[in-house]
């Protein structure tokens, strides 16, 4: 039985022929890494498909993903095209195929982008991931859930560049849903996948889909290799008014993978509508006694993926709620400071107001008073035993391994707690090149909280710089020792 994705309209039972489900090569029939899937974009229905709900390795796949969350980025104006981002020690490390940055260099987000289309550049996908989320660890977090919010239930990442892991796997139902949301919410951006070749610094990268030139109206999208997925390709083509998303994945070479693609746009175009009738859904129907449910249920117009980072720049007033594990609605009923001594909140505050140094500022009440008694240490905040949740002792966690940590913020939510973090390394830079942002959750009462948290100081002194630096970008900071 062919597959439908339905259409806002589509709510009733639809049956279909197995005839219409094109019939496979020999060649991908014997080859256990093969799965193919074929989508009509303008109605949802399936064109062909082949093994696409069979886990497979996705390699260059995922830097689909990766340039996905790039563009919601830009979209919502959290970076911009010029940004040049650091590169770290770890991103210039990663095997080829790379662009070759030196560490401490920095790149643009454009070129970074350019040269994940065109060189699937493996260095440019993590300073991405690290300039977006803080490390690329947590970046393959967002990755992993946004997979998901887009209905690619199969989907897990650990990695932005698809490098071997035997964890990060996918299915060719999923990356097509994936080419669907990057086309219907970005068209802005869509256009750098269809890039034929960059100058990048005086260097050619060419584009390794060399499908695209070979058909008449194929804008795109991605291809990807590693020895454990084979040859992976998905395709994007619009002609005439029809518009197809296909996916070949286990190829046994580029050549025959591009071939076997080609051959599968050429047969199902024919079987296309020119009909556009809403919004895609991205939910695989259910089947009952022979006949074919059509789900209803419309992918949004706009992506679905988390908030990286606020989409305000945080108040002095909620950036100390954070760091003190307070809620927005506790601070806000909260009375302003007196004119007791600076010490403790208040000294924070005051180091957080910066220009807006004559605002009055709503200042967290203290649940431990004795965080208010105490003198705060020369101009540095040493929390060596508790952090920010002042009357529970904080619960390392097995790792990163550090000596001392620094502490931003904590939110009951995960994604702001990392956002921040990523917030953080961006704007203070150098001083926190080497430090590895992680999150840590904490009870409180029936609350979970996400502390916010750097690691990989192995010195007082060091820890103690960092806090500097982060206070001067106006962050609260403690310095934990471990």
């Amino acid at each position: 039985m062919r597959q439908v994705w339905g259409r806002a309209r589509i709510v009733g039972i639809v049956a279909l022929g197995a005839a219409a489900v094109l019939a496979m090569p020999m060649q991908a029939n014997a080859n256990a890494k093969y799965a193919g899937f074929v989508i009509d974009a303008n109605n949802g229905k399936v064109l062909y498909e082949d093994r696409a709900d069979e886990y497979r390795y996705p390699a260059s796949l995922t830097k689909m993903m990766t340039l996905y969350l790039t563009f919601d980025a830009l979209s919502k104006k959290r970076i911009s095209l010029t940004d040049k981002m650091p590169v770290s020690r770890y991103a210039a490390g990663r095997p080829p195929t790379k662009i070759g940055v030196p560490a401490g260099k920095t790149l643009q987000v454009e070129e970074a982008i350019y040269s994940l289309v065109t060189k699937s550049a493996n260095d440019a996908s993590v300073t991405l991931a690290e300039y977006l989320a803080g490390s690329e660890s947590s970046f393959a977090e967002m990755m992993t859930r946004t997979a998901h919010k887009l209905g690619m239930t199969k989907t897990t990442y650990k990695n932005a560049n698809g490098l071997p892991d035997s964890g990060q796997r996918t299915t060719a139902r999923d990356q097509a849903k994936l080419g669907i949301a990057l086309r219907e919410h970005f068209p802005q951006y869509y256009k750098y996948f269809s890039t034929r070749s960059y100058s990048f610094r005086g260097r050619r990268l060419g584009n390794h889909n060399r499908v695209l030139g070979r058909m008449t109206g194929v804008d795109g999208i991605k291809t990807g290799y590693i020895n454990a997925s084979g040859f992976n390709l998905v395709s994007s083509i619009k002609r005439d008014g029809k518009s197809l998303v296909a996916v070949v994945m286990g190829g046994r070479s580029g050549r025959s993978r591009d071939n076997h693609m080609v051959d599968l746009l050429q047969r199902t175009l024919p079987k296309a509508s020119r009909s556009d009738t809403g919004a895609l859904i991205a939910a695989r129907p259910n089947t009952d006694a022979g006949l074919t449910v059509a789900s209803v249920g419309v992918l949004p117009k706009t992506g679905p993926m988390p908030d990286m980072r606020p989409a305000q720049v945080l108040s002095a007033d909620e950036r100390i709620a954070l760091a003190y594990e307070t809620s927005a609605g506790e601070a806000g009923s909260l009375p302003q400071p007196t004119s007791r001594p600076v010490r403790g909140r208040q000294a924070l505050a005051n180091a957080l107001v910066g220009e807006n140094r004559s605002q009055k500022l709503l200042i967290p009440a203290a649940s431990a008073a004795n965080a208010l008694a105490a003198p705060v240490p020369s101009n540095r905040d040493i929390d060596p035993t508790y952090t920010g949740s002042i009357g529970s002792r904080a619960a390392a966690p097995a790792s990163p391994n550090s000596a001392w940590v620094v502490q931003i913020a904590a939110s009951p939510d995960v994604e702001t707690a990392t956002g921040l973090l990523a917030e953080a390394k961006r704007k203070v830079g150098s001083p926190l090149a080497s430090a590895q942002p992680f999150t840590e959750p904490v009870s409180k009462g029936t609350q979970t909280l996400h502390r916010a948290r750097f690691a990989g100081f192995e010195t007082k002194d060091s820890a103690w710089d960092a806090c500097a630096a982060l206070k001067r970008a106006d962050y609260a900071c403690y310095a934990v020792a471990r």
